[in-house]
């Protein structure tokens, strides 16, 4: 992308799009609290990957010579466990402590980032130090609402935390096979998703007692295509999923990832926002509100180091 070059007014709208469209899916979630959260997760990719599923035979068509060796078959499957841990413990947060708690902690990914670059051979610098203090010291006094209403919960928490953890090893390996690997979008996005929809079609069965004949739609692995739950699936799959996610990778043509990272972070602002237009029972106490800020001053800190960093070393 040339820098010196203006994104288009329609990029911006795509990115303002994507983020409305990301932060809205922890309410519409918390709103089908009737089904199951691990199922919830598992409806969430099946209809995604079915949206994803002609851009990956077009693209299939017209990469005919691209093939998969053994390794990039490893790395899907690692891919998509980690997306099924991540939605699985996601969504099941949502459940068990409050949608604000549960979209700050679900982005502190870049925070996390932090403690495995030693492990993959990059420096900590103390611009990382800084935000992982400030972003983990924001958490820590987040946690004084604990127990507030009944909202949350130190284990909703934590299982947001471990979505964020999760979702830097998806993260990562997609970006070794997007961009070490040159793999096209949509020949790597749908194995993962429909994969990720089988792990966690597998963990709704053991640890939900779900079935394919069950006569209750909220209690069947594809009742999602019943006219009860369609609409909110279909919501999902086009909404956060298309329009959020693949936004995200668009625009990144024309605006600076750094923009679009930190456009992303404002996730849990934007999301108590659409939760409390939804349903006006938002509760956001004051050790949130404070801690929150800090946490996510700590995850910008974090990012506008590694843009600094890369900056640097492109020199």
């Amino acid at each position: 992308m040339d820098d010196a070059k203006e994104p288009p007014a329609a990029a911006w709208l795509i990115l303002s799009v994507a983020v409305i469209a990301v932060s809205s899916a922890g309410i519409v979630l918390q709103q089908m609290s009737e089904v199951p959260p691990i199922l919830r997760a598992s409806w969430r990719m099946q209809g995604t990957a079915l949206l994803l599923l002609p851009g990956f035979l077009y693209q299939l068509s017209r990469n005919s010579d691209f093939e998969l060796n053994r390794n990039d078959t490893q790395l899907i499957l690692a891919s998509s466990l980690f997306l099924a841990v991540h939605f699985g413990s996601w969504v099941w947060s949502l459940d068990n402590t409050s949608l604000v708690h549960s979209l700050l902690f679900v982005n502190t990914h870049p925070l996390v980032v932090v403690a495995v670059m030693p492990f993959l051979g990059e420096v900590v610098r103390r611009g990382h130090i800084r935000g992982v203090a400030l972003g983990f010291g924001g958490a820590t006094i987040s946690l004084m609402d604990l127990g507030d209403g009944g909202q949350v919960s130190l284990v909703g928490d934590f299982a947001a935390f471990i979505g964020a953890v999760t979702v830097v090893g998806y993260i990562l390996v997609g970006r070794q096979l997007r961009s070490k690997r040159g793999m096209p979008i949509f020949i790597y996005a749908f194995p993962v998703t429909l994969a990720a929809g089988i792990w966690l079609s597998f963990a709704t069965v053991l640890l939900e007692g779900t079935s394919f004949s069950s006569v209750e739609p909220s209690d069947s692995l594809f009742g999602w295509s019943d006219p009860i739950w369609i609409v909110w699936i279909g919501y999902l799959s086009l909404g956060p999923g298309l329009c959020g996610h693949t936004g995200v990778n668009t625009v990144l043509r024309w605006i600076s990832p750094i923009v679009v990272s930190i456009a992303m972070l404002m996730e849990p602002v934007f999301g108590a926002i659409i939760g409390w237009l939804w349903t006006d029972e938002v509760v956001i106490g004051l050790p949130t509100v404070i801690g929150g800020l800090m946490m996510m001053a700590g995850a910008i800190t974090v990012t506008l180091q590694e843009r600094g960093q890369n900056s640097d070393e492109s020199v």
